[in-house]
């Protein structure tokens, strides 16, 4: 039995569905990035910022950084003083519907892409502004992004050659390939052994 039919017998076996994540837990991660960097908590810088004044985004990030603050902890702080963008606010399936809400007939893709992944494992759908990463318990594999006329599968796959449908990625560096789908059938079975291939290469 191949490594990808142990797969998926697993999976049968267990029922697994798949987690789907949105932005709000990345807000979780970089409270914990505040605390670590600074040994202080979220409520904490609030009180402070709300003491100096500071009237514009530009104003605070600098004395955010005089205070030693940066990267995922400044933005935090950031949008907690000037307010959260919609799409960090949104549920996952918010964000997922958005981004197909002008292209309905693209959605189905969507749709096959995610029922052919779910077979191989543990599957984790994490849903951003513009597209969707699909993880596995270790990292990323896959980034699925609609166009005006298709989706674009990016794949994390290392030695795999371009050629036939499989085109340089513009999606990320880490996915080398990418496949542009324009209808369900097309999920068909040489783009599922792709898509297994990928998840097992980062499992």
């Amino acid at each position: 039995m191949r490594r990808g039919e142990i797969a998926r017998g697993c999976n049968e076996s267990r029922n697994l569905m798949p987690t789907i994540r949105d932005w709000r837990r990345e807000r979780d991660m970089w409270v914990r990035v505040l605390e670590s960097q600074t040994s202080e908590g979220l409520d904490t810088w609030n009180h402070r910022i709300r003491e100096v004044s500071l009237t514009n985004e530009r104003q605070l990030r600098t004395w955010l950084s005089d205070q030693g603050v940066t990267g995922y902890a400044q933005s935090l702080l950031v949008m907690e003083r000037f307010g959260y963008p919609d799409f960090l606010l949104a549920t996952a399936d918010e964000l997922i519907q958005k981004q197909y809400a002008d292209r309905a007939h693209l959605r189905p893709i969507y749709d096959a892409i995610i029922i052919a992944a779910e077979h191989y494992g543990e599957l984790v759908i994490q849903a951003r502004k513009t597209y969707v990463s699909l993880v596995t318990p270790r990292r990323t594999f896959a980034r699925v992004q609609p166009r005006k006329t298709h989706v674009d599968l990016g794949l994390r796959l290392e030695n795999c050659e371009v050629g036939g449908r499989l085109e340089t990625s513009r999606l990320h560096h880490t996915m080398r390939v990418q496949i542009a789908l324009t209808k369900p059938a097309e999920v068909d079975a040489e783009v599922q052994r792709w898509i297994e291939r990928a998840y097992l290469e980062n499992s």
